[in-house]
């Protein structure tokens, strides 16, 4: 495992799953982590476990939809640290499973400004602090569901393809700089999420979201060269967002 020490990381949706488990790693590692989440008893938990082994994190009972509170946070760690080597946008929700023509917008809504527009934030006030790190890096978490087009995965599937293109472009415009920008698809793992979106599934048959952790590090590495791409779990392969292909 890579060292982390000295390393300033910030993950979001921390409180539980993936980002539980990539907090606790990362921070096992040495990197102080900043929390972030919005249960302030969840937080203190994993600011439990992270103590006992041995490392040590900032704590951020934030709702992601406080676009205000993302640039405070910004602001707060150019002032504290100066920099950030690590970002982490793990939060996201799955909102309704439901034919698209049925959804109401105050249930479709949500998942736009949780998946997209919150981590656009993220890199709006994390951009100049992921800049003036040795080697920024900047990781998402994404879906097979944004081009398998299921039905009835409307809002979450669309959601993450259009977070696939944000950090493709991103990525792009990264160009020259140390910073790298990658996505994570970590494939059916066992989150509440999941069990949201699969509950007769037996989630004894998934992976635990630590060995999700273990592919979100090996993708904070600063001697990682692949940007602009998304890391499967599932095949352990490093591919890019899918061109349209001739029928």
């Amino acid at each position: 495992m890579v060292d982390f020490a000295d390393k300033i990381a910030l993950v979001t949706g921390a409180t539980r799953g993936i980002g539980y488990a990539t907090a606790l790693a990362l921070a096992s590692e040495g990197a102080h982590i900043y929390c972030l989440g919005r249960t302030v008893g969840a937080l203190e938990e994993l600011d439990d476990a992270i103590v006992a082994a041995g490392g040590s994190a900032t704590l951020v009972p934030l709702d992601l939809n406080d676009g205000d509170g993302i640039d405070r946070l910004g602001a707060a760690i150019h002032e504290r640290w100066g920099r950030l080597d690590v970002l982490v946008g793990n939060a996201g929700i799955l909102g309704p499973l439901s034919p698209l023509a049925h959804i109401d917008v105050k249930h479709f809504q949500p998942v736009i400004d949780i998946n997209i527009t919150a981590n656009w934030r993220l890199l709006r006030s994390m951009d100049p602090l992921l800049k003036v790190a040795d080697n920024g890096r900047a990781v998402f978490v994404t879906s097979g569901a944004a081009w398998k087009t299921r039905p009835f995965w409307g809002p979450y599937a669309l959601s993450k393809a259009a977070l696939d293109a944000m950090i493709s472009t991103y990525a792009a415009e990264l160009e020259g700089s140390a910073v790298k920008a990658n996505l994570l698809s970590p494939g059916a793992t066992r989150t509440k999420m999941r069990a949201e979106a699969m509950p007769g599934e037996n989630a004894d048959t998934l992976p635990d979201p630590a060995e999700i952790a273990a592919s979100v590090l090996m993708l904070c590495q600063p001697d990682l060269e692949h940007t602009g791409t998304i890391f499967d779990h599932r095949s352990g392969q490093f591919t890019r967002i899918r061109p349209p292909v001739a029928i």
